[in-house]
């Protein structure tokens, strides 16, 4: 199997099992039709569907690395780091994982009652039908309820008007430790990946902390090439990775068809002068 940068690999993505719209099997297909080369389904907090993802890939011919995306509190904020290659059996990072979603259900509550405060009666209840594992009831989730109820006209104005810090309907959660997120992946013997850094508004020195924090703990990657990222962005975090030693990822960050602004194995690929994740992780792919 070739592993150069110029591989289509897409290696975030979310299913029915966290926030997205399709099934893994879905995806499975969805992937392979777009032309992608490799690819790893990346739920938030969540490795349930992987087993079926290993099956659905394997049934169309698609290499397949296992994934999750863990959020993390780091600096008062939300980060989010990719795992991939990693045993998904492995009894830390599933306990682990299980104790990061406990905490979103009370969570979701909040947050109606917050709604509720300024006119949106039973949000949660109508969240909930958008939700494939309660476990893991989200924003995503409540912001699909509000478009559909007629609240607002699509998802990104519900996250402006009610689902941000200093909304209606924000609460925030205490996530995993960058320490412990990082951990339960390299110990299960997987890669952590920082996922979509330009996203996150740090300023160069509070990025410049998160990335030498995350090396500090063995962390190894960074998404240069995702759906978030503008193309000066994927210069910029090509630069970083260069900068720090870290090996590069790709992935569209799909959650729907109706929603994604990037569609499965559509990006650009990594440029030739980075060293691609998959490179390290070859005897990790499911064929």
């Amino acid at each position: 199997m070739n592993l150069d940068p110029a591989l289509n690999a897409d290696l975030h993505c979310h299913s029915v099992v966290s926030d997205g719209t399709l099934t893994p099997e879905a995806l499975a297909q969805r992937a392979k039709a777009a032309g992608v080369q490799l690819w790893a389904l990346t739920d938030h907090d969540e490795i349930g569907g992987q087993q079926r993802a290993i099956a659905a890939a394997r049934a169309v011919g698609l290499p397949y690395l296992t994934g999750t995306e863990i959020s993390v509190t780091f600096a008062g904020r939300v980060v989010h780091i990719v795992g991939l290659g990693f045993d998904p059996t492995a009894t830390e990072i599933v306990e682990g994982l299980r104790a990061t979603r406990g905490g979103r259900g009370p969570r979701a509550r909040e947050m109606a009652a917050g709604l509720a405060a300024v006119g949106i009666p039973g949000a949660f209840e109508g969240a909930l039908t958008y939700v494939g594992n309660p476990d893991l009831i989200s924003r995503t989730h409540f912001a699909r309820f509000l478009v559909d109820a007629g609240h607002c006209a699509d998802v990104p104005e519900v996250f402006r008007r009610f689902l941000t810090e200093g909304k209606p309907g924000f609460v925030p959660h205490k996530w995993a430790s960058l320490k412990d997120a990082v951990g339960w992946i390299t110990r299960a013997g997987g890669i952590a990946v920082i996922a979509h850094p330009g996203r996150y508004d740090f300023t160069p020195t509070e990025e410049y902390a998160l990335i030498t924090e995350f090396i500090a703990h063995g962390g190894r990657g960074i998404e240069v090439v995702t759906g978030s990222h503008t193309p000066a962005e994927f210069v910029e975090y090509a630069d970083t990775a260069l900068e720090f030693g870290l090996l590069a990822s790709r992935g569209s960050d799909f959650h729907s068809p109706d929603e994604s602004r990037i569609d499965l194995g559509t990006l650009p690929p990594l440029a030739a002068r980075l060293t691609p994740v998959w490179a390290e992780l070859a005897d990790r792919i499911h064929r």
